[in-house]
């Protein structure tokens, strides 16, 4: 009745699959099969493989009725929650009021249907909604979302396309102005860790432009205030770099750098300035630099004066291009979120629905400050 007459091909493909199936059920399954077709005695087989003698004897018919196609079958009953019989209606509740915690939506989902669950059974149930906690982000309550959309492809899109084709270089400019303070972080730690705060409101400031398709940065720094002065010393730095050829600088509408003097230097240099919509640092892509920056050296780093915290802000500037290269090419990346269809938090209905589809890209930071 056990006899069971293995060909060259199965036993093969036995020895394969009880090693490299997904499943470690299956695994197991064509382990057995495969010591069976060994000539292995089945009391062996079930102790060397930690099964029941009804759990192999299970295999077997199931190799005799479907062969190895049946063994690959995973097959086991798991209860279900009696939550899935309402999630349709749970799901709409929790979109429309997404919950602070679990506890909010175990009341929440306790008084949707009358069943009460602990935090375990609401956590697994919420998972399988596809919820996770996430940290809500935030987006310029002003931006305009068709302002954008036109300026992308109408503009911006045109101009990159260009940049890539070596008939222009475009530049996106903006300033960062470090606070001398701590820039918290997290770290993997045994127990809550603290970074020493330095009083005082010292800064360092940061005037910088990045090339869109070559990544090099061109930096002009003081420990004062950015002024149109600033901005038109590194005018003058960029068209010294780059004589006779086409430039577009991509900006912010900042005072400085939209005033008559630096826009009429620009055009003495030949260099086109193309001001960014209003409340648009999704579109500048130095915002993504910046916030790369904070993070390789301030971010849980403790300096213990401003000279060595404006050294390590201008050597990781400057080292990054090379240091960082490959990481900079995934986050560097020419596009750009768009602000289109998001929910959020609103002040009477909890959530209300906001103009963002986000393209394939790194998460873009907000403004350095």
């Amino acid at each position: 009745m056990d006899k069971i007459e293995f060909t060259t091909t199965e036993r093969q493909a036995l020895h394969y699959w009880r090693f490299h199936h997904p499943h470690p059920r299956v695994q197991r399954k064509m382990e057995a099969l495969y010591l069976k077709s060994q000539g292995l005695a089945h009391e062996d087989i079930w102790r060397l493989c930690a099964i029941s003698k009804t759990t192999f004897y299970r295999y077997l018919h199931a190799y005799r009725e479907g062969g190895i196609a049946q063994l690959q079958e995973v097959s086991f009953h798991r209860r279900q929650s009696p939550l899935v019989d309402y999630r349709a209606s749970i799901e709409a509740d929790l979109r429309q009021r997404p919950p602070a915690s679990v506890a909010e939506a175990a009341a929440r989902i306790a008084q949707l249907t009358g069943l009460e669950r602990g935090p375990t059974q609401v956590r697994r149930f919420l998972k399988s909604l596809g919820m996770k906690p996430r940290k809500v982000g935030q987006i310029p309550a002003k931006a305009d979302v068709t302002a954008q959309e036109n300026f992308t492809k109408g503009q911006l899109e045109p101009r990159l396309a260009e940049a890539k084709s070596g008939q222009r270089i475009v530049f996106f400019m903006d300033a960062a102005h470090f606070v001398f303070a701590p820039f918290l972080g997290v770290v993997w730690c045994f127990e809550r860790l603290f970074v020493k705060a330095p009083s005082g409101r010292q800064r360092v400031n940061v005037l910088a432009a990045l090339n869109a398709t070559t990544r090099e940065i061109f930096t002009v720094q003081n420990l004062t205030y950015i002024t149109s002065e600033t901005v038109c010393e590194l005018l003058r730095l960029l068209a010294g770099a780059h004589p006779g050829m086409l430039m577009t600088i991509v900006l912010d509408n900042a005072r400085y750098q939209r005033c008559a003097l630096v826009q009429s230097l620009a055009q003495t240099l030949g260099i086109e300035l193309l001001f960014l919509p209003a409340y648009s640092p999704n579109l500048n892509l130095i915002e993504r630099f910046w916030k790369f920056v904070k993070k390789q050296c301030l971010y849980s780093k403790y300096y213990a004066d401003h000279l060595a915290f404006q050294q390590a802000i201008i050597e990781c500037i400057a080292q990054a291009p090379d240091k960082h290269k490959e990481e900079l090419a995934s986050l560097l990346t020419l596009q750009f979120q768009s602000f289109k269809a998001v929910q959020v938090i609103g002040e009477e209905s909890n959530v209300s629905l906001f103009p963002v589809v986000r393209q394939k890209q790194r998460k873009v930071s907000s403004k350095a400050a």
